[in-house]
């Protein structure tokens, strides 16, 4: 995951708690059979908070930005 990628890489991360995403609508309708459907979803999701980035073996590790 992420680019480029690092291979060896390991990320300490915790869970700080799960959230619900915003609600998704998902309505179906046939016209000429009077068909209509609604229902609704919300993705569950886990908040995370990265404690360290551990790089691979032979990588170098740069702190700071880009400068973009």
């Amino acid at each position: 995951m992420g680019k480029p990628h690092v291979k060896g890489a390991k990320v300490l991360a915790e869970a700080v708690g799960e959230v619900r995403d915003d609600k998704v609508i998902v309505f179906h309708f046939k016209p000429k059979v009077r068909i209509r459907r609604k229902k609704g979803h919300r993705q569950f999701h886990t908040k995370l908070a990265i404690k360290e980035i551990h790089p691979g073996r032979g990588h170098k590790m740069e702190v700071g930005h880009s400068g973009t």
